[in-house]
């Protein structure tokens, strides 16, 4: 029996449409290390709350330099994996030039560290307050899906950025995977930006999202349709997911789909289907909900 299952598993008619060959021996991207990476990013980013516990401002000079000359390897190694997986077939000499430019990609993201703790700084805040619960900064930072998934998001949006394949969605899952929040790492999401429970939010990856926009769970910011090419297959990179502008508020299980434009300071109700555009200020709720009394066997 088994030599029967090994035979077709390996017949070239059941594995083409699946395979990966070897890319000059260069190995695929590592969950694990990436994983390991986005440890020690956060570390960096949230000083005292992840990896060494008795940090202070007398070691932090040695202590992120050291954390951040791992990070450095970890990234360089796995976004050269990266590049080569993305070429399908590499030669010697293309596989040196994904080195050099693994290395390049790693000093640019390095060097955006700072400011991705500003946005982090500020999603924090805006977790503070717009959550009665959260008692501190340090239980938003430990605890809140939004935190976890914006860290990660924020720093796989620019790898996405600086044109690395795959990583970027590979980061992006991890989120997907802790906190079922699913936001494609091409999203464009501004400063204090607060998913409130989060569980079930999804971020298409042309979205883009403006400053202090508070959205809650089970939120889909979605495509209405995917146009097709002649040979029938979707036209990738187009816009064709919502632009939702600052101070909107979107409640829990909306669903909003196309390229449409919510204006600034709208709110937008729990459940509401949307595929149109609103001007700023609006309020799009559903219908309040009807009562009808049946007697006697009416309405049957």
């Amino acid at each position: 029996m088994i030599d029967a299952v090994v035979e077709r598993l390996c017949s070239p008619e059941s594995y083409g449409a699946v395979i990966h060959y070897d890319n000059r021996d260069v190995p695929l991207p590592s969950v694990e290390e990436l994983e390991e990476m986005m440890y020690l990013v956060s570390s960096v980013l949230f000083p005292g709350h992840f990896g060494t516990p008795d940090l202070v401002p007398e070691t932090m000079r040695y202590r992120v330099g050291a954390v951040l000359d791992r990070v450095a390897a970890i990234a360089t190694e796995q976004i050269k994996r990266g590049l080569c997986f993305n070429r399908q077939v590499c030669s010697e000499t293309e596989c040196r030039a994904c080195e050099h430019a693994a290395e390049k990609i790693t000093k640019e993201l390095l060097l955006r560290l700072p400011e991705i703790r500003r946005l982090l700084a500020l999603d924090v805040q805006a977790a503070y307050n717009g959550d009665p619960a959260g008692k501190n900064k340090g239980e938003i930072i430990f605890c809140y899906p939004s935190i976890k998934a914006l860290t990660k998001h924020r720093v796989a949006h620019e790898l996405y950025r600086l044109g690395v394949p795959i990583i970027p969605r590979i980061i992006g899952e991890m989120a997907h995977s802790e906190t079922g929040i699913d936001i494609h790492p091409g999203a464009e999401i501004g400063e204090s930006f607060f998913m409130d429970h989060g569980t079930g939010i999804v971020i298409g990856e042309t979205s883009v999202v403006g400053k202090n926009v508070r959205i809650y769970q089970g939120v889909t910011l979605g495509a209405k349709s995917f146009p097709l090419d002649p040979d029938g297959n979707p036209i990738k990179g187009i816009p064709r997911h919502p632009i939702v502008e600052d101070d909107v508020i979107i409640y829990a299980g909306a669903t909003l789909l196309g390229r449409i434009t919510i204006g600034r300071g709208s709110v937008i109700g729990g459940n509401v289907w949307l595929t149109r555009s609103v001007p700023p200020g609006s309020r799009i709720l559903q219908s309040p909900a009807e009562e009808i009394m049946h007697s006697d066997g009416s309405g049957i």
